[in-house]
């Protein structure tokens, strides 16, 4: 009977294994290089159905997550693009209150009594959209530290129970295979609500190999050599106190502009000429001319 159990156990270990081998796969096919925690933190959020929330510093891949998910398993993509003031009319839907007053002025035309509160009165944002479309989908709701805590806490029903209450027209669930993901900057502390309901992802700035792998994915055309200079600067820039570290889009920029202007390597002339592609303020150009090359 242990026997049994134990070979039990193997099979299900080794079909696990290789879903998350085939996600990886596809995340690599749709032009993300994942790590072994990415790739098993949205394993689980796929088996679980369980919202991901997402923290890290700028520039490293976030955003680009979520949209490779879609491309990756054929879902369709919805997004909501938080910041300072957003309301739930925004980000679920609101009323068509021309459409509603037309309606009514025709009911009093012809004397009959009619519902404006219905469907077809409402005007669905993308909240609503990705809930009740028909085919699996995946939502970004990309900076969610910029919307206010009233917003947020609105946000526990959907992340929570799969549901969306909207007033004078009800509750709608959800419909399909949704994966939600949320993206934190970190500018405010979340509620503890909202990460008690989302498996955690932190991802940092990638290592020197995986950052490599990503820039030749994205850049095919630069030597080996190329790539490897320049991800030695820029790592070196990141641990700087810069008020504001290269991006791993920043690599990427950097290295098709070299390319662009067939330089192999960069030296202090090259890095004074392109600065501008890597450093975006006066301030941290000063203390990487002055330190980098140290």
């Amino acid at each position: 009977m242990i026997k049994i159990h134990e070979e039990q156990d193997k099979k299900i270990m080794k079909s696990r294994n290789l879903k998350i081998k085939s996600l990886k796969e596809a995340l690599t096919r749709a032009n993300y290089i994942p790590d072994d925690k990415i790739v098993t933190t949205l394993f689980l959020a796929i088996e679980l159905k369980k919202p991901v929330l997402v923290e890290g510093p700028p520039g490293t891949g976030k955003t680009d997550l979520s949209k490779a998910i879609s491309r990756a398993l054929n879902m369709d993509f919805f997004r909501v693009q938080c910041y300072e003031g957003i309301t739930f009319e925004q980000i679920v839907g609101e009323w068509n209150y021309q459409k509603q007053l037309l309606h009514l002025e025709m009911s009093r035309i012809k004397d009959t009594d009619e519902d404006v509160f219905g469907e077809e009165f409402f005007i669905k944002r993308p909240l609503l959209k990705a809930f009740i479309n028909d085919k699996p989908s995946v939502i970004l709701i990309d900076e969610i530290d910029k919307a206010d805590e009233e917003v947020e806490s609105f946000l526990l029903q959907a992340l929570g129970e799969g549901q969306i209450t909207v007033n004078d027209l009800g509750t709608f669930d959800l419909r399909n295979n949704l994966l939600v993901v949320l993206t934190s900057n970190s500018q405010r502390s979340l509620l503890d609500e909202t990460k008690d309901r989302c498996l955690f992802l932190y991802i940092d700035y990638p290592s020197f190999e995986r950052e490599k792998e990503i820039v030749m994915s994205k850049v095919p055309e630069a030597s080996t050599h190329l790539v490897e200079n320049v991800l030695g600067i820029i790592h070196k820039m990141r641990s700087m106190n810069l008020l504001k570290k290269p991006s791993i889009r920043a690599t990427v920029d950097w290295v098709k502009t070299l390319v662009t202007l067939g330089r192999d390597e960069v030296d202090e002339e090259v890095l004074h000429d392109t600065m501008g592609v890597v450093i975006k303020n006066e301030e941290d150009k000063k203390k990487v001319l002055k330190d980098v090359f140290k």
